[in-house]
């Protein structure tokens, strides 16, 4: 199939839209898109989608030219089931058009604005939750009615719909983070706080921001998977998502008025009073050993995480983190076995038709780091349990932000931090300097943190760099015989 086949197309006309989504990335469209797709099916209520891209116009462009539907592929060691999503009302590209934009955010008829912006899109202090006010671009939000980051859309927006006296929007963080409706709150009331005083006071009061948990395994799209399914379906689509079988969103059923679709009708879908629970168990249980799988992985040379999950060392390093680590500081939400749990984490990891690559998950570990591993280890200390298998994941962080991997390769380190990061540890005299560096920054490490650990870690990191990500965990593992 050639790229002269014929267009993806729209079969029928695009619902009405209700939902503005910033970061209109491949996780959003495989996950919350459907969702919204099979609860507007199931409520026969429209509740379309404007995509927002805010970085670059290249998904609008492309979804532009097969009228904003798109294929999301279901992906398993049985074969692919491709589906046709078209949840999406329009798509826009923030930078070209701010004030366009505001307007629609404004328009009465959005009820909610959600977002996958990753951690760094909140511009927040990960370290306590609280908005960057020091970010050059959170001083530009400040100063100019022309946002340039998320934050500053939502602010500005809710700012024009209060002043022409309509309600707010719900805002809906569909971000791995913990709290990420707290979080979400923080930085919008923080921003609004710096521009004006009674507006902030008015968000804080009127609008809310339910914390949801999301979780399905969306690997990156490669051009070879737009090839194959071209073949397959006879016609080519430029912007294709793929993912794992398994679905869950977990949501707060807190929204402004009421007014949202009717989510929990769709398979997959919790609404709850409180998603602590769900989120907790899933940041520490999944993204936790997705993270460790990444760094380790990718110094041993693993590209995808299915290919850390075929060894017998990585599987015996997960099973021994989860039994004695993790599953420990977690009280499993009602109903739900946390060994079983977990036994279903590593199927789905293993899952031969999901290329979810190591150096994809390992991007801005710096903003992942405290939430996803960090308040774990914490936990552990706190209750005087030995938590080696997650402080060699740190130290295995540390190795891999050095920039080198086992083999003397050099890694592209994609993180916020990343010069400053490598700058540190090539100024290090030494595995004990490095470590020490690396835990003096506070955006990552609490003080009181960096000094518990510094000495766990100083030989967590030597013994990578002495005998490898393998042997390391060998030994780890047979401590526990």
């Amino acid at each position: 199939m050639t790229d002269s086949s014929p267009r993806l197309a729209r079969e029928k006309s695009p619902p009405k839209a209700a939902i503005v989504h910033l970061g209109l990335g491949a996780f959003f469209r495989a996950h919350g898109a459907l969702i919204t797709e099979d609860a507007m099916r199931d409520c026969g209520r429209d509740w379309g989608i404007i995509g927002v891209s805010l970085r670059s116009p290249g998904i609008r462009d492309k979804l532009a030219e097969q009228d904003n539907v798109y294929t999301a592929v279901e992906m398993s060691g049985t074969g692919r089931v491709p589906r046709v999503v078209e949840a999406l009302s329009g798509v826009v590209f923030a930078p070209e058009d701010p004030d366009a934009l505001l307007l629609q955010m404004a328009d009465p008829a959005i009820k909610i604005v959600s977002l996958t912006v990753t951690e760094k899109g909140y511009c927040h202090i990960p370290a306590t939750g609280e908005l960057d006010v020091s970010q050059a671009d959170i001083q530009a939000d400040i100063k100019s009615k022309h946002p340039s980051t998320a934050v500053g859309y939502l602010v500005r927006a809710l700012a024009m719909r209060r002043n022409a006296g309509l309600r707010p929007f719900t805002v809906l963080s569909c971000d791995n983070l913990p709290n990420n409706g707290r979080v979400a709150q923080n930085v919008v009331v923080g921003l609004a706080a710096c521009i004006d005083a009674d507006l902030a006071r008015w968000i804080a009061s009127e609008c809310r921001f339910p914390s949801t948990m999301v979780d399905r395994i969306v690997p990156a799209t490669a051009a070879e998977d737009i090839d194959l399914l071209a073949d397959t379906c006879g016609h080519r689509d430029l912007t294709p998502v793929f993912h794992e079988p398994f679905c869950q969103w977990v949501i707060e059923d807190r929204f402004v008025d009421g007014a949202r679709p009717d989510y929990g009708s769709v398979a997959g879908v919790q609404m709850v009073e409180n998603v602590e629970p769900f989120e907790l168990m899933k940041l520490r249980m999944l993204n936790g050993t997705h993270s460790a799988l990444a760094y380790l992985g990718y110094l041993a040379g693993c590209e995808t995480i299915s290919d850390t999950v075929l060894e017998a060392v990585f599987r015996g390093y997960l099973q021994r983190v989860w039994r004695d680590e993790i599953i420990p500081t977690i009280t499993p939400p009602l109903g739900v076995d946390l060994t079983a749990y977990a036994d279903e984490l590593l199927r789905r990891y293993a899952n031969p038709a999901i290329k979810h690559r190591t150096w994809q998950i390992a991007m801005d570990g710096s903003q992942k780091l405290p939430q996803r591993i960090l308040g774990t280890i914490a936990e552990c200390q706190g209750a005087g349990r030995r938590c080696d298998g997650l402080i060699l994941a740190v130290a295995g962080w540390m190795r891999y932000v050095g920039g080198v991997d086992e083999k003397g390769k050099t890694i592209d380190v994609q993180d916020p931090l990343a010069e400053r990061l490598r700058a540190v540890t090539e100024a290090g005299s030494g595995p004990h300097d490095v470590v020490d560096q690396l835990l003096s920054v506070r955006e990552i490490f609490s003080a009181a943190l960096a000094e518990d650990l510094k000495e766990d870690l100083a030989q967590a990191y030597e013994a990578l760099a002495a005998n490898g990500v393998r042997q390391s965990m060998m030994s780890y593992i047979d401590r526990a015989r």
